[in-house]
């Protein structure tokens, strides 16, 4: 086993060159901190373009469907009545006198964001009964990124998906497919 030199060395040497790495290190995670920051922060613009794509043209598909939507809101609050802590926040939502359908926009959708928006759903259900609201509650997914597992899995969930197709969103609903209602 080889030795280390000590030759030259002093206690004062071997605390300032501690000291210096311990520079290093606090300087390297406040370094990571915000990247992390700066990724989440690009994160949050991606979805909002995403967001932005979706909004503009998706009343017009589903009133083609129709279900004569006259409101559309986005960025929407859900808070807890007694508490005001957020219980839910709604990407997109389009309203009639008979329906509310809920839209969660991702930038690439997974199984995990079907889920969470079916959890959701059930919040806008409590919440609209709470209300004596008896309109009927559907929710959809709009994505640009989307495997066939997810539209199936989506699609299973009685969700309706949209998909980014060129520069329009287009509604994919398969055949035989039953919206969900809450």
């Amino acid at each position: 086993m080889s030795e280390l030199p000590t030759e030259g060395l002093t206690f004062e040497k071997v605390w300032a060159s501690i000291q210096e790495t311990d520079q290093i290190v606090k300087e390297n995670a406040r370094q990571m901190k915000e990247t992390y920051r700066k990724l989440g922060e690009l994160g949050n613009r991606f979805g909002e373009l995403a967001e932005h794509l979706v909004v503009p043209g998706i009343m017009d598909k589903f009133n083609a469907l129709g279900f004569h939507f006259s409101d559309v809101s986005h960025d929407i609050e859900i808070n807890d009545p007694q508490t005001r802590q957020p219980l839910a926040e709604i990407d997109i939502m389009l309203e009639n006198g008979d329906i509310v359908v809920a839209v969660e926009v991702k930038s690439k959708l997974k199984n995990q964001d079907v889920d969470k928006h079916l959890t959701l759903m059930e919040v806008l259900r409590r919440r609209a009964d709470r209300r004596g609201d008896k309109r009927k509650y559907r929710g959809a997914m709009a994505t640009a990124i989307l495997t066939h597992e997810a539209r199936s899995y989506a699609h299973k969930a009685g969700l309706y998906v949209l998909e980014q197709s060129g520069d329009t969103m287009k509604l994919d609903i398969p055949e035989g497919f039953v919206a969900r209602e809450w």
